[in-house]
């Protein structure tokens, strides 16, 4: 058995992210979930082909045993929505050991893994940056969604719901800034004694100068001092001819490697 508080915190985070969406972010996004047994289907039909990290599902047979009718209503789902790209993501524990079968007779295919990390809420140790790093507040909501969505290529329609998220509840928000320019960010979700880090990410000005070590460090030691009893994180798999900076910056920043979650596409 995996631990399943990483893909709990991650859910919750999720659900928080639809959750601070208004009414306008919802029709400029198209912007819905779903939950099916145990799966949590995000959409977003609206953004780019691109937007994987918004268009997936979370916890397919994790809580409880899926089903072939439960995976003709996520494939339905985006179907129905005109999303042509989404991640349906599997825990190892998922059960029963028939889904990845299932989903292939279903017309999924695998795709390229994401790798799960957790961290003890010991000594961090500061990494070295000409920036500055602090935690910022809706002041600067809007340059946290613009480098967000450039990054993880969200499109521009999503920029002023992720600006939501800077001085939200549960979340805390750090940015590095080069003078008063903002160079790079990184997201803190606090739950339930747990950590969630996501959404890091540099200008490509702004690269090479240790922003997103910094950024790591500065969510750390607040989670610490938070009270976090463990906190977690995932990128992509590590796969020959990719540099991974993000995997490496992670493993530099004391997590340890947990698990790899299988993420399936439309074929």
């Amino acid at each position: 058995m995996k631990s399943h508080e990483s893909e709990t915190i991650e859910r919750a985070a999720m659900e928080d992210l639809h959750d601070a969406a208004d009414q306008d972010d919802i029709k400029e996004i198209g912007l819905m979930r779903l939950t099916v047994n145990s799966s949590l289907i995000s959409v977003a039909r609206n953004l780019p082909d691109s937007a994987i990290v918004v268009n997936r599902v979370l916890g397919l047979g994790l809580s409880a045993p899926a089903s072939r009718e439960e995976i003709k209503t996520i494939i339905s789902t985006y179907s129905d929505n005109e999303v042509a790209q989404y991640f349906v993501q599997v825990h190892p524990d998922a059960s029963p050991t028939e889904v990845s079968e299932w989903m292939r007779d279903e017309g999924l295919k695998p795709d390229r893994g994401w790798q799960k990390f957790s961290r003890d809420p010991v000594k961090v140790e500061d990494r070295q940056t000409n920036l500055t790093v602090r935690e910022i507040g809706a002041e600067h909501g809007p340059a946290f969604g613009e480098i967000i969505c450039s990054a993880f290529d969200l499109g521009d329609k999503a920029i002023p719901w992720l600006a939501k998220l800077p001085g939200r509840e549960n979340w805390h928000i750090f940015m590095s800034f080069d003078g008063d320019n903002p160079a790079g960010v990184g997201a803190l979700f606090v739950k339930n004694g747990f950590g969630w880090t996501d959404y890091g990410a540099t200008s490509p000005e702004f690269r090479r100068r240790g922003s997103q070590g910094a950024v790591m460090a500065a969510r750390l030691h607040l989670a610490i001092e938070l009270g976090c009893q463990k906190i977690f994180c995932c990128t992509g798999v590590s796969v020959p001819g990719d540099p991974q900076h993000s995997y490496n910056n992670i493993l530099k920043a004391g997590f340890k490697e947990d698990y790899v979650r299988e993420n399936s596409v439309p074929s």
